[in-house]
């Protein structure tokens, strides 16, 4: 009995097993026994026994969460047990959390969007022939900026960073003259246009000089200061995402989801590195993610972006630092999988807000995950003695009872039940009252 009732996992399989074992060892019991010895014990027990069975039963049942009542969330992929239907996602949290703005031509952004791919192109042509070359060859130089996290304040540039944006920017000035730039080698120009371009040619260039395939080259383009195209483009591994407002977004051409868990203790974390957050208040709530969080990871930049909009196991990203280059191709990506990406207070990434977000980036899954994450990250002064001791368990409801339930309750129950009713149930039979 005690075999079948422990290995189980979920709770509506758990309690079945449990109920089944308990009916089979009391009728096994009484049959043996009562063809060898018809004693007044024996005659006592089988009443006994079938009543220990009724109760065992109405116990589990009312302590155990059933698949009409709550269910635990299955972290492998979000649903309930015995309910076909998923729980991460629902309505607008699905596709198209970015709206198109109202004065935006569609079929502008469109024309748009193919010139981002032309320029994805041109920098490819450009970075391929530096991939794994020497140091020598890279001609890698140190860019030392002020006020920057440990991380940020002496970054590495090649000539592979300033081949592509020099190439990308004479597309963007021969084609839309009239349109912004604004790029990380080479700086801002028409910053108050109606279309400003974001370049970042290689956003990773630590790991593009040491071989690593998690680079990228980020493009976004701007309307009024609000990202509504970005494109993610990995050229060694041939991977290309993209981003539209009010779309949703795909690798290859192939349309892609987001397929996150609901709570921290179950997200996989990525940030590129702790070093990109300033001591004090910023390393203090990182501190408190990576408690929260069930693994943290790091060095994968833009390309961890990619991973969570794409459903490939990755959950979140907490960055800080950044760079308006270094996020606003990652936004119509994000969005358009339907996943949800802000700055740790919940605001906008836009350019009009960069000042206000300091480079603080969130992205998540989901919602319902965004929301757990920002508790922690826009709490004011947070300490690092403050971070979570015991991370929080979402329960889902299905809507047929009060979402009150210990979850811990969900885990133990099949067994201390099963052992418990076990011991009484044997004690009865082989030596009655």
């Amino acid at each position: 009995f005690r075999l079948i009732a422990a290995p189980p996992h979920k709770t509506v399989t758990s309690l079945s097993w449990t109920i089944c074992g308990i009916v089979r060892y009391a009728k096994k019991k009484l049959i043996s026994v009562s063809f060898f010895n018809r004693s007044n014990n024996v005659t006592m027990a089988t009443p006994l026994a079938l009543v220990t069975t009724s109760l065992a039963f109405i116990f589990l049942l009312l302590v155990c969460p059933t698949a009409n009542g709550f269910a635990y969330i299955d972290p492998s992929n979000g649903s309930i047990p015995g309910n076909s239907k998923k729980t991460v996602k629902t309505g607008n949290e699905q596709q198209h959390n970015a709206v198109l703005p109202h004065d935006c031509d569609p079929q502008l952004l469109q024309e748009h969007a193919q010139f981002a791919y032309e320029l994805a192109d041109a920098a490819r042509l450009e970075i391929l022939p530096y991939w794994r070359q020497s140091r020598h060859t890279l001609g890698q130089e140190i860019k030392v900026e002020k006020d920057r996290s440990v991380f940020q304040s002496a970054s590495p540039v090649t000539l592979a960073d300033r081949a592509a944006e020099r190439a990308m920017r004479a597309l963007i000035t021969e084609r839309y003259p009239h349109h912004g730039v604004y790029g990380e080698e080479y700086g801002v120009l028409r910053e108050d246009a109606d279309w400003v371009w974001v370049l970042d040619p290689i956003d990773g260039t630590r790991s593009f000089i040491t071989g690593k395939p998690l680079f990228g080259t980020l493009i976004a383009c701007l309307y009024k200061g609000t990202p509504v195209i970005g494109v993610i483009d990995q050229c060694i591994l041939n991977e290309r995402w993209l981003g539209l407002a009010g779309q949703v977004s795909t690798l290859n051409g192939v349309p892609i989801q987001t397929d996150g868990v609901v709570t921290l203790n179950e997200a996989e974390m990525y940030s590129t590195t702790p070093d990109m957050f300033q001591h004090g208040d910023e390393l203090n709530k990182f501190d408190a993610m990576r408690q929260a969080v069930k693994s943290p990871h790091y060095g994968a930049d833009c390309y961890a972006y990619a991973l969570v909009a794409s459903g490939f196991g990755a959950d979140i990203v907490v960055e800080a630092d950044l760079g308006l280059y270094d996020y606003c191709a990652l936004v119509p990506v994000i969005q358009g999988a339907g996943g949800s990406i802000t700055d740790w207070n919940g605001v906008e990434l836009t350019l009009q807000n960069h000042e206000i977000s300091k480079g603080r980036v969130l992205a998540c899954a989901n919602a319902k995950l965004h929301d757990q994450a920002l508790e922690i990250l826009s709490k004011p002064n947070l300490k690092s003695s403050d971070a979570l001791d015991e991370p929080c368990m979402t329960l889902v409801d299905d809507g047929n009872v009060p979402s009150t339930l210990f979850p811990v309750a969900q885990k133990w129950t099949p067994w201390v039940g099963g052992f418990l009713v076990g011991d009484v149930l044997e004690q009865i039979l082989h030596h009655g009252l």
